[in-house]
């Protein structure tokens, strides 16, 4: 009896192998967070120690917080995704962006600032939408127009400049992150975020602020190639405090710019200016007393970042419902096992001449 080649097997064969060890190296993935999650004990902010520490709580912003891009909402983090083309999962996404800046987390009994560089996320699907059979754009899809980033806190003044802003109209011209797409394709919108008011676990190394080696470096993070450990970066900044030409006093290495409110306009004392610059008007005492609380980190407050022996781990939800639904992404990814063995063995099958004759 001759082998008998069925293509259309072999295909679902081939498939079936592809998607069941997907699921089994997600799977895999989540039983590691799960261990994470439930092998670290709860710490509460107040009488966290140095080391690896678990914290779970409610986030509230930094200094400053992003805008989303396909819906435009504050947030934290966000990962965001256009597929052109049908509606089948894509391997490679035409837009594709993830983004994070620092913030705090808050308990019942304080916060604490969480630096991102380097971090894990696990953050819900909060838009995952389709354009219409017609081309029609789906509802809730606002498609950032401004900058990526937004003040915290805004004054009264930039409050209702930006609500007095105006947006343009559906019809007037492409948005930057759709052109090129062609007018009436179908397009696969997702994104995924972590906003504040979000109850977050976060697991990570606690350590003073004196001891992150680059503060403004570890409290941004823009896609997984950003690598908070790179040993040639470290290297560097060791040399260069070695020779005496990396200083730790902000106001020595960045001037003007350490001052608190400087940024936005309204420094909290009088800036060193040249005599032909136009002199800026100092922040109100209610708002120089915020600027210095959202601003200035004493160097003996302990913060929370990724180390090289304790990676960050920024998952939502609290700590025994996060573990739970890696739990559960474990047994799909085992059930994704025997999809993958099965699928083999009826590939063997085929080819050892059992269909067919």
């Amino acid at each position: 009896m001759e082998s008998a080649f069925i293509p259309q097997i072999a295909g679902l064969a081939g498939a079936g192998i592809a998607a069941g060890l997907w699921l089994l190296a997600r799977g895999l993935g989540g039983y590691r967070t799960a261990t994470r999650i439930a092998d670290t004990g709860t710490s509460n902010v107040a009488s966290m120690a140095a080391g690896e520490v678990r914290v779970a709580g409610v986030i509230e912003p930094s200094e400053v917080t992003l805008i989303s891009p396909l819906q435009s909402r504050p947030c934290v983090y966000y990962r965001a995704t256009i597929n052109a083309g049908d509606d089948g999962p894509d391997l490679r996404a035409d837009f594709q962006e993830e983004r994070a800046v620092g913030f705090t987390v808050r308990d019942a009994t304080g916060s604490v600032r969480i630096f991102p560089r380097g971090a894990r996320w696990d953050a819900p699907a909060s838009f995952d939408e389709t354009t219409g059979s017609f081309g029609d754009e789906p509802s809730g899809l606002d498609l950032r127009l401004g900058g990526a980033t937004a003040v915290a806190e805004p004054d009264r003044e930039t409050a209702i400049a930006d609500l007095l802003a105006l947006r343009p109209m559906p019809g007037q011209g492409a948005h930057p992150l759709l052109r090129g797409y062609g007018s009436g394709g179908r397009r696969h919108y997702r994104e995924a975020r972590l906003a504040p008011g979000d109850t977050v676990t976060v697991v990570g190394r606690a350590l003073p602020f004196s001891d992150l080696a680059d503060p403004a470096e570890a409290d941004i993070a823009m896609e997984a190639a950003l690598d908070a450990n790179d040993p040639e970066v470290a290297a560097d900044l060791a040399e260069a405090r070695a020779a005496g030409t990396l200083t730790d006093d902000p106001a020595e290495a960045w001037g003007n710019a350490a001052i608190p409110g400087f940024g936005i306009g309204k420094p909290v004392r009088s800036p060193t200016l040249d005599a032909a610059a136009h002199a800026l008007p100092l922040a109100a005492a209610q708002d120089a007393a915020r600027y210095e609380r959202t601003f200035r980190i004493a160097p003996e407050t302990l913060i929370i970042a990724s180390a090289p022996d304790v990676p960050l781990l920024i998952v939502h939800g609290v700590p025994d419902t996060a573990a739970d639904r890696h739990r559960d992404q474990f047994i799909i990814g085992l059930l994704g096992a025997v999809l993958a063995i099965a699928s083999a063995m009826a590939g063997a099958i085929m080819l050892g001449g059992g269909f067919g004759s």
